[in-house]
């Protein structure tokens, strides 16, 4: 709903014979040790009225004023009761509340700095050429996916991405809106707009609601908005009922191999390899911790 968000959107199946292994075989699985334990306080769960429930991985490191906004809206329960308001088909899916007018709570606040990027730092693992919006695009060793001129460093607006709505500049927003990538990866709004996480589950809740049939995908009023039971973050949740998950460490051999292959897809099926991937082709690994 936000202005300047909206202004910015307008802007054989095969069944391949058997054959040898291939040289750049994708790893079947990283070792236990290239696991790591994602902070419960960068867990955000938002279970919505169908029954379906979203965790998002919060980047605190990389947007830090946005995220402490976002925590403190799950912390008061500001979310709970609103709704998932807008469905671009292949696009994006936007929640919060739709009418702009529940104020925010005590704290938190809406003139933001522009938390679009930052100066470059070594990455832990890159991939072999850049693309028309970054000249290196690669991974933090926590397993971000990352995008550089050289000089700056940004997170990717690639597919389940998790963004802040806004107004005209200088407005920034205040994390109260929030939408995600669900179609092709919409990269021009790279530097745009603050990206503060990454759905790790349920994303095929957002992805497959009813388009809207409005202006930009917003609902129209004969459509019925998914409701939002609540957001809490995994931190605040009882033990019991605190979901746990794991993302894959990228600064070891094991990685590289594995953007390599994502790279590099050879035969049976691929019959002219890309040499070279997009950065949001290559899908940073997350999984629930075992046992949890």
């Amino acid at each position: 709903m936000s202005i300047l968000f909206s202004l910015a959107l307008a802007l054989a199946q095969t069944s391949p014979a058997p054959a040898a292994p291939a040289v750049h075989a994708e790893p079947s699985d990283a070792i236990a040790a290239d696991w790591k334990a994602i902070p419960a306080d960068e867990l955000l769960v938002m279970r919505l009225a169908d029954g379906g429930s979203v965790v998002i991985r919060l980047a605190p490191q990389y947007a830090p004023r946005h995220v402490a906004n976002i925590r403190a809206l799950a912390q008061t329960h500001w979310w709970d009761g609103t709704s998932v308001y807008r469905v671009q088909d292949g696009y994006v899916t936007q929640w919060g509340d739709v009418s702009e007018k529940k104020p925010l709570p005590h704290g938190v606040a809406d003139d933001l700095p522009p938390e679009y990027e930052w100066r470059a730092t070594p990455l832990a693992a890159t991939l072999s050429r850049g693309d028309p919006y970054a000249r290196v695009a690669g991974f933090s060793a926590d397993g971000w996916p990352l995008a550089s001129d050289g000089t700056a460093q940004w997170l990717p607006h690639c597919y389940a991405m998790v963004g802040v709505a806004r107004d005209l500049a200088p407005s920034t927003g205040s994390g109260a809106e929030l939408y995600t990538v669900i179609g092709h990866a919409p990269r021009h709004l790279d530097r745009n707009i603050a990206l503060v996480g990454r759905v790790i589950d349920g994303m095929e809740y957002l992805s497959s609601l009813p388009r809207g049939r409005g202006e930009m995908g917003f609902y129209t009023d004969a459509q019925h908005p998914t409701g939002i039971v609540s957001v809490r973050l995994a931190s605040d949740m009882p033990a019991g009922e605190r979901p746990a998950y794991q993302y894959r460490a990228t600064d070891n051999a094991r990685f590289a191999a594995y953007i390599s292959a994502k790279e590099n897809r050879q035969p049976p099926f691929f019959t002219v390899p890309a040499d070279g991937a997009d950065i949001c082709n290559v899908p940073a690994p997350v999984r629930k911790t075992p046992g949890k």
